[in-house]
């Protein structure tokens, strides 16, 4: 604890050594383990860069729209390549180089759910949960390629007991529960102004999730990227547990990021509007970067093509393809080597008379690191369209756009459309669910024979 003690004064963290030094032995060996985590030098740095000073974020002058694979292709030449893509993704998955990635780690409370979101019943009709619709989906595609498929789920320390309790209840939904596994986001401290890390309580710094950036780290510290060595995974389909429209394992995309010899490779939705929130994939430099949509200047959003089309037309919505040799150079030591993002917060704190106290204004600083700021770094970052009645369908409020009602929706038209590959017609206005065991897409929707089951008025469920 000495020497502890003694690079907190070395790092001008005095205020955590005179606290040690008073409190009770638990709260101290509560503290004392948090603090043995960080990385002090790395973090002073972090402190100078992005606290002492406010980082000031400028549009480069070169800022272009970033090319990308058009969906579904639109030349005899694509159509070919896209044919030999395919083919490449599906052995790649038969072969087991393709590892599921899930981010998981937040709860359902904007939803006015109590419990980690991927516990949230979102189908139309059975009202199965995120993670028995994602694992149902992957029983299907496993079964489909004759491919062993490992799915890695990342948690935080909020969710983590209660996401493992969930699929140990509901016997991991029939997927093998030796391929699932978890692991826990990591936390960065929150930083006051004079550079001082707070106290959230008496025996807890105020911690705060890292960031999807921060996936990245917490798959080199958990074991998971060694993991993933042993077992023969090469690439990771990456996807967050809020959008269950997402293909987990699309031949197309993952045969694509092996044909372009690509570190990272993305998703991109023709955006709605010029204001749509959707990161923007931009190039600048010669390098892919994405502009975060409250960044990008209105000139820039609202620019349009002869043809009236928006000129920065790709959004991002977090769908990637990452190799995991990249996920290895990124980690190295043990730091997550990226760029980080300063967020100023009211951060409720600890003062040295030991009161909670709840600031009425911005009192800190949080720093996160997203996943997209890795793509200017990949070598051949490659960018794929997508279609959003396939792809893109997030639940991140009650009502309204992007939320529970439009996910809903969407999963009922796209499997009335399935249905109706499978020569079944249902009346208008019908809520239709599909079970993901028996059709994981439209090629499962014309082969597999499908049994109806009629659960209420208006409802259908096809199993």
């Amino acid at each position: 604890m000495l020497v502890l003690l003694e690079k907190l004064c070395s790092y001008g963290q005095e205020h955590l050594a005179q606290y040690l030094k008073k409190c009770n032995e638990e709260e101290k060996n509560s503290l004392l383990a948090q603090l043995q985590e960080l990385d002090f030098a790395h973090l002073d740095k972090l402190i100078k860069e992005y606290v002492v000073k406010k980082p000031l974020f400028t549009i480069p002058d070169d800022l272009a729209p970033a090319p990308f694979f058009p969906y579904p292709a639109e030349t005899p030449e694509q159509k070919e390549y896209y044919k030999k893509a395919e083919e490449v993704g599906i052995e790649l998955l038969k072969k087991g180089k393709i590892g599921l990635l899930t981010v998981a780690g937040g709860q359902g409370t904007r939803l006015g759910f109590d419990g980690p979101k991927g516990t949230y019943p979102i189908t139309p009709v059975k009202k199965k949960s995120l993670f028995q619709y994602f694992a149902e989906k992957l029983t299907r595609v496993s079964e489909k390629y004759g491919a062993n498929l490992h799915w890695f789920i990342m948690t935080s320390k909020i969710n983590d007991g209660a996401t493992k309790a969930f699929f140990k209840e509901n016997d991991f939904f029939g997927f093998p529960a030796e391929n699932i596994h978890f692991f826990t986001q990591g936390t960065m401290p929150a930083i006051g102004y004079d550079g001082k890390l707070l106290l959230g309580g008496k025996d807890t710094l105020a911690l705060s999730p890292d960031g999807h950036g921060g996936t990245f780290l917490a798959l080199k510290k958990s074991g998971s990227l060694a993991m993933m060595k042993e077992l023969g995974i090469e690439y990771l389909s990456y996807f967050q547990i809020d959008n269950p429209l997402v293909p987990m394992a699309d031949p197309l995309f993952l045969g694509l990021h092996h044909l372009e010899e690509s570190e990272m490779s993305s998703r991109m939705l023709p955006k709605t509007n010029a204001k749509e929130k959707l990161g923007n994939f931009c190039i600048t430099k010669g390098k892919l970067e994405i502009i975060e949509y409250s960044d990008m200047p209105d000139a820039l959003a609202e620019r349009t093509n002869p043809d009236g089309t928006l000129s920065f037309l790709a959004g991002s919505p977090a769908i990637h393809v990452i190799s995991c040799s990249f996920v290895e150079r990124l980690t190295e030591k043990g730091i997550l080597n990226l760029p980080w993002h300063r967020a100023d917060k009211k951060v409720p704190f600890l003062d040295e008379n030991n009161n909670i106290i709840k600031p009425e204004e911005p009192n800190a600083v949080k720093l996160e690191s997203f996943i997209f700021d890795a793509l200017p770094l990949a070598k051949n970052p490659m960018i794929l369209e997508g279609a959003r009645s396939e792809h893109f369908a997030p639940t991140k409020n009650p009502t309204g756009v992007d939320s529970v009602e439009s996910c809903r929706e969407m999963l009922s038209v796209r499997d009335t459309k399935r249905l109706a590959l499978a020569g079944i017609r249902v009346p208008e206005n019908v809520t239709v669910e599909i079970s993901p065991k028996s059709v994981c897409d439209e090629e499962d929707a014309v082969k597999v024979p499908l049994k109806e089951i009629h659960v209420a008025e208006g409802m259908f469920y096809y199993e």
